[in-house]
């Protein structure tokens, strides 16, 4: 038998992005690839803000070893103004935060 050594690599810091499928969404989405490297889409219907109607979002998730919270809102916030959004949620190591227009 044959043993092959290997590595593994634990990435501690999950952020999920909920981006709504407006114009400069797929922008977004390969910004966010280029600077994490690999990344996982889950589409859904999302009933934010009251509204009755769905809008189409997609939640982006990536993992990475180093980064720092307050990068990470100020990175979102940045995204919320290209696409034209009051809010955009995200959760970095699963706690939910939106940020908000002021």
């Amino acid at each position: 038998m044959v043993e092959e050594s290997y590595i593994t690599k634990v990435l501690p810091h999950s952020i999920k992005f909920y981006l709504p499928r407006t114009e400069g969404y797929m922008d977004v989405v390969k910004e966010i690839v280029s600077r994490f490297g690999s990344m996982s889409l889950i589409e859904f219907d999302g009933y934010f803000e009251g509204k009755f109607e769905p809008v189409k979002y997609t939640r982006l998730e990536v993992h990475t070893e180093i980064i720092e919270e307050r990068n990470v809102i100020e990175y979102a916030n940045k995204i919320r103004i290209r696409l034209k959004q009051n809010s955009l949620a995200l959760e970095f190591n699963n706690k939910l935060i939106l940020v908000v227009k002021n």
